[in-house]
């Protein structure tokens, strides 16, 4: 008897055509182009750009690039390092290890975007080209050459589908526009070969760590402190461009592995980069700002839980903030408050993170064996009830609790152990003033919310979070208590915004009923509270904090527009959205679900990070 044993063939790989580069130009001159392009747009960031101040920034000094012509700088200097790293010089090879083709082609992007960005508000405010100096010619034509040169720079072309004979010229015309666009997203896709990580002891692995926490607080200090409009834009340029010429040099994810390498370490290090910032202002302007946007990522870490972790689409949870500011509001010793009563902070605090959780138990009780659609109806009008409700609270259309739409004012400031946060005072030297006192006891409060968090989602009941969200079907045929779970979920949600509530309403001095709408144009309310979450990242620690503060600070900056601030604002989550739906710091299941020809993980954790 003769026995056959067929050997399974691995799939046909798909034909591709020649590693060629979008324009005709030879790969190795293209890449010398891009190389040396860089490093002539860094000589242009020393030269004068035009010949009067007149423009912000004063870019009519040599030797001394300032305002725009720093973050132009910036993206030459990425365009050049990983231009070299790309020729294996020995000691740059560390800066692109999943390969430095992609990282050039963004990071040429980001200097010319904001290099001809420049020229054109230089000729646009002063009235013509006639108004720039050499060194601006010479910054547009440098980036320009860079940015050929890397598009020159050879990929995988991926093949075209064949064409039905039988299709119409439009369906000819969609279908051509589509590999098109195939092909230009294959030119920036990052390799798929990533070099091997080098190993490095313990104490070099917690230095990169910290010197990328001092990265991330330089940007984002440098951002929240920009003087003017055209800097403002300039920086979401270059920021943009040069985070993803990093992602794709695979530097992201080596300081990822890091920083789920030693989690401890990160998480201490994020909290002290993040209470240095108020010693880096010199006043209390970016302090406030910085304040609201804590408030607002605390809040949206509370709903992580809610949604992120449980699948729960809670759509009025800003009311949820509103129970906690009230109480605390209440018993603080306003003089508008109908309670004779003032209680230290930290009863305050408890109470309002208290009555929230009541609330959310009693809301959540006979709601919570709806789902999907169903359940963010309920949520959507149990936050205008709330609103609603304390509006009508002023003696006149109904009892004398909140004082309608005066709301509770007068809040007294905290006082600590004596420590007044209303008053300046001097720590190591650096004078603190009132946000910064706020900002410091609010980074305290999310530190608290991280880690119930963080705790939370490791735990047993985190498990069976991420199972009710998965398939709850399922994960009720497994023995689960679906109910239970998701209201622990929707009450532990509704406690980490009530506390988050007690602070706020100390912060703003008055807590009124339009504070806690399901949609406004000033953060928090529901509608930006779920877009934080879904922006930055749905399960992760980091991502809501991320998106919190994009989506209060992009706004705040951008009040230049006018009418059209939302219509542009709207406009950029709609293509972030478009292009990366996971959110800008997903777990790793999110990213599979979108993205299927990724790589799959070895190991998902219990949230799937």
């Amino acid at each position: 008897m003769t026995t056959h044993t067929n050997t399974p063939q691995a799939p046909a790989k798909e034909p591709t055509g020649p590693a060629t580069g979008l324009i005709g130009i030879p790969p190795h001159i293209g890449r010398a182009l891009a190389t040396g392009g860089g490093v002539l747009t860094i000589v242009s960031a020393f030269l004068a750009w035009t010949w009067t101040d007149a423009f912000p920034g004063d870019l009519t000094v040599y030797g001394y690039p300032g305002g725009l012509q720093v973050l132009v700088l910036i993206g030459g200097a990425l365009t050049a390092l990983f231009g070299l790293a790309s020729y294996g010089i020995k000691g740059l090879r560390w800066l692109a290890p999943a390969g430095a083709d992609s990282a050039i082609k963004f990071a040429a992007l980001a200097a010319f975007a904001t290099a001809w960005y420049t020229v054109i508000a230089i000729a646009v405010d002063l009235g013509g080209l006639a108004n720039l100096e050499p060194g601006g010619w010479v910054a547009a034509l440098a980036t320009l050459v860079a940015l050929l040169g890397a598009l020159a720079l050879p990929y995988e072309r991926p093949a075209p589908d064949p064409i039905d004979p039988d299709d119409t010229g439009w369906e000819q015309f969609r279908h051509k526009v589509r590999h098109t666009g195939t092909v230009v997203k294959a030119a920036f896709a990052s390799g798929t070969t990533k070099a091997p990580a080098r190993t490095l002891p313990a104490y070099a692995e917690i230095l990169v760590i910290v010197a990328a926490l001092a990265l991330g607080l330089t940007v984002f200090t440098y951002g929240i402190g920009t003087e003017y409009d055209e800097l403002f834009i300039g920086f979401l340029i270059t920021a943009g461009f040069g985070f993803a010429a990093t992602a794709k040099a695979g530097l992201v994810d080596r300081v990822a592995t890091l920083t789920g390498k030693h989690r401890n370490v990160t998480m201490i290090g994020a909290f002290a980069a993040a209470a240095a910032f108020p010693f880096t202002q010199s006043d209390d302007q970016y302090a406030t700002i910085g304040v609201y946007i804590l408030i607002f990522a605390t809040v949206a870490l509370g709903l992580n839980i809610v949604v992120g972790l449980a699948g729960l689409l809670d759509l009025g949870y800003v009311a949820f903030l509103g129970v906690g500011a009230y109480t605390a509001a209440m018993v603080s010793g306003s003089p508008s408050s109908p309670f004779d009563i003032h209680l230290p902070f930290w009863a305050a605090a408890l109470l309002g993170a208290a009555v929230a959780m009541v609330f959310g138990v009693i809301i959540g009780a006979p709601t919570l064996r709806l789902r999907g659609d169903y359940l963010a109806i309920v949520t959507l009008g149990f936050g205008e009830i709330f609103r609603i409700a304390v509006l009508n609270a002023d003696g006149t259309s109904g009892p004398d609790i909140t004082n309608g739409s005066n709301g509770i004012s007068s809040i007294p400031n905290l006082n600590i152990f004596g420590f007044d946060f209303g008053q300046e005072h001097t720590v190591a030297g650096f004078t603190i003033a009132r946000f910064a006192n706020y900002f410091l006891l609010m980074l305290l409060i999310t530190l608290v919310v991280v880690i119930v968090f963080r705790r939370s989602g490791d735990s047993r009941i985190g498990r069976a979070w991420v199972a009710i969200r998965e398939d709850e079907t399922a994960a009720l045929a497994m023995g689960i208590n679906g109910f239970r779970v998701k209201l622990i979920a929707f009450a532990l949600g509704a406690a980490l915004a009530g506390l988050a509530g007690s602070v706020q309403a100390h912060v703003t001095y008055t807590v009124t009923p339009e504070q806690y709408q399901f949609a406004h144009v000033v953060p928090p309310n529901s509608a930006f509270l779920l877009a934080a979450v879904v922006l930055g990242g749905m399960g992760t620690i980091s991502g809501p904090l991320v998106g919190a503060a994009l989506l209060y600070l992009i706004p705040a900056k951008l009040q230049f527009l006018g009418d059209y601030q939302l219509l542009a604002f709207g406009l950029a989550l709609v293509l972030l959205m478009r292009f990366r739906p996971e959110g800008l710091i997903p777990n790793r299941r999110r990213q599979l679900e979108f993205h299927e020809e990724a790589e799959a993980p070895t190991v998902l954790s219990k949230a799937g990070a």
